[in-house]
């Protein structure tokens, strides 16, 4: 059985670790929790890597999560590295990314559609040339008064928000393993929210 490519969607390094734009990483990292799976850097993929197995054998779902080592800004070379190597189609690609326009403690999973800004979502778009994969999106919310967007997605999450965003990831990462397990119009009708 082909396996399912997750990315979660970051900015390397300690510096963004906990930043709201950095969700994504969170839910890969929960994921490999769940399933005991360990991240290495494989060469040549410019990614985080760990693959993972849902369920028991022999049924069991694989899943290659995915943590790239590139700027969200250049997001796509390394996950069009990672399908590549795989040799899957983006139709077997699930993106997790943090998202503006969703109020926080929501979210939304759906298929295709545009990057609504999200410089992330550009890049795989644009290294990919198409934007037909799934997609868990996170609420964060937009900033508060006039602060610019960017800054506040290159911003922490508030400590009073910690135990709501442990939540949020746990949901999300609940997400994907319906999408693989269940589909995506199931999924929808359990998550969105």
């Amino acid at each position: 059985m082909e396996p399912w490519i997750v990315v979660g969607l970051g900015n390397p390094g300690p510096t963004y670790a906990g930043h709201r734009h950095n969700v994504g990483f969170l839910v890969a990292d929960e994921l490999a929790k769940r399933t005991g799976a360990r991240f290495g850097a494989p060469k040549g993929m410019r990614a985080e890597v760990a693959e993972a197995r849902l369920g028991p054998p022999p049924g069991a779902a694989r899943l290659v999560l995915v943590k790239s080592r590139t700027y969200m800004n250049d997001t796509g070379a390394a996950v069009s590295a990672v399908l590549a190597f795989y040799k899957l189609a983006p139709d077997r690609m699930i993106v997790v990314h943090d998202e503006l326009d969703i109020d926080p403690g929501q979210l939304r999973v759906k298929f295709g559609g545009g990057d609504n800004g999200h410089n992330g979502l550009k890049s795989i778009r644009r290294s990919l040339g198409t934007g037909d994969f799934y997609r868990v999106r996170i609420g964060v919310g937009r900033p508060p008064g006039r602060q610019d967007p960017a800054n506040f997605l290159l911003s922490n999450f508030p400590a009073s928000a910690k135990a709501d965003v442990a939540i949020e990831v746990d949901r999300a990462a609940d997400a994907v393993e319906s999408l693989v397990s269940v589909g995506l119009e199931r999924t929808q009708s359990a998550f969105n929210s």
